[in-house]
């Protein structure tokens, strides 16, 4: 019986774990890819860690994503801990950060993650097209590319990515001809980015760069724990990066957007006031410094907002060490956030991630409409929908 051929638009990491996991016994997959080399944002990625996954509980992880459900197949069936393991088995063993991030281990670098998934998916049999950009689909709905090449597939997964990174072929093109075939996409936004915050000169040029340690930032309802860093426009940071869908509406819907900042997150605030008020120092700063331990920054950003009459009422003080608001007033550039949002609407694909409006086409990866924070979230994401669509071919 001859093989049913399937051809796959992109080759970052939704493609390469669909390559990886679809039965080439089944099927003969040919993976067309408009660089002349592949996966370079998810090389970009490994810039500063190679942060693949993270380690918390499924139940746990399974949470993070902004909606969740459309994931919850593809994340049970290949989850963090199946990827650990599925990693080991092919010579790329990981280890667990102190912060529960996934790394490759100490010695192994992006490029020879790469490498492997390449050989991997090579020895298999799959072929891998460089330069070869799709355009959208002929009048005869053969699959199009540039120099008026057409390709006719049984099945055709596009994994395009997102609309941030242009540099590295990610650049959400792909959303013209998907909307001419009856495909309800979006607008990309930012996510994963920084945030402009209107700063006054002053404290631009004493904190520009300045961290922000061991706090809790709200935003929406949601709180989340990590870094943050001063910028000369704004506040970025894995912490503020979490509250991307809460502080996107909040901008879109007012224009801006409150950022609450709680400077001693493990001090109740009666603590904080009785610390101050216990205190044997006479001027506030060298209290908030020496009692408080509060850095340079989070004292500056406290005098940023207070008259003098307030900044010596200890029970003012008191307040806004716990509850310190922040307004952002906008988002990074779409193309400096490291991911986006946006892109085919979910409601246009099915639960095998099959697009209603075209039979026997495919789209996995960032190229969808959810949110995913750092930490190894986004591809763990990829490498789930590429692995079970993978199982979902290899059961027809």
């Amino acid at each position: 019986m001859s093989k049913q051929s399937i051809a796959v638009i992109g080759l970052g990491p939704a493609a390469l774990f669909f390559a990886a996991f679809v039965d080439t016994s089944k099927y003969q997959v040919t993976i067309y890819e408009k660089k002349k080399q592949g996966a370079r944002k998810f090389l970009v990625a490994g810039k500063g860690g190679f942060n693949l996954t993270h380690s918390e509980p499924l139940d746990e992880f399974i949470t993070r994503y902004t909606p969740q459900e459309f994931l919850i197949p593809a994340l049970q069936h290949f989850s963090n801990a199946d990827l650990r393991s599925w990693l080991k088995e092919i010579g790329l063993p990981t280890i667990i950060g102190s912060s529960r991030r996934v790394y490759p281990e100490d010695h192994i670098k992006p490029i020879e993650v790469l490498s492997t998934l390449l050989d991997v998916i090579q020895k298999r049999g799959v072929e891998i097209n460089y330069e070869q950009e799709w355009l959208g689909w002929s009048d005869s709905h053969t699959l199009l590319f540039q120099n008026d090449q057409e390709v006719q597939a049984d099945k055709v997964v596009f994994a395009l990515g997102g609309g941030s990174w242009k540099v590295t072929g990610s650049d959400g093109s792909w959303r013209e001809p998907f909307e001419a075939q009856g495909v309800n996409t979006l607008p990309f936004q930012a996510s994963n980015c920084a945030y402009t915050v209107d700063w006054d000169k002053s404290f631009i040029q004493q904190n520009t760069g300045e961290p922000l340690k061991n706090c809790t930032y709200s935003a929406g309802g949601q709180t989340q724990k990590g870094e943050t860093v001063i910028t000369e426009k704004g506040i970025e940071g894995n912490a503020v990066y979490a509250l991307s869908p809460d502080l996107r509406a909040a901008l879109e819907k007012d224009g801006s957007a409150r950022l609450e900042i709680d400077f001693k997150p493990t001090w109740s605030k009666k603590k904080v006031m009785d610390v101050m008020q216990n205190s044997r120092l006479t001027k506030m700063t060298d209290i908030l410094k020496k009692d408080l331990r509060l850095s340079k920054v989070q004292i500056n950003l406290l005098k940023g907002i207070t008259s003098k009459e307030e900044f010596l009422s200890k029970k003012h003080m008191a307040h806004l060490i716990k509850i310190y608001p922040l307004t952002v007033t906008g988002q990074a550039l779409l193309d400096e956030a490291i991911s986006t949002v946006g892109g085919v609407a979910l409601d246009a694909v099915k639960d095998n991630f099959e697009l209603k409006a075209l039979p026997k086409h495919y789209c996995i990866g960032e190229m969808l409409d959810y949110d995913a924070p750092t930490g190894g979230y986004l591809l763990q994401s990829c490498f789930s929908m590429g692995a079970y669509l993978a199982h979902r071919f290899n059961k027809e």
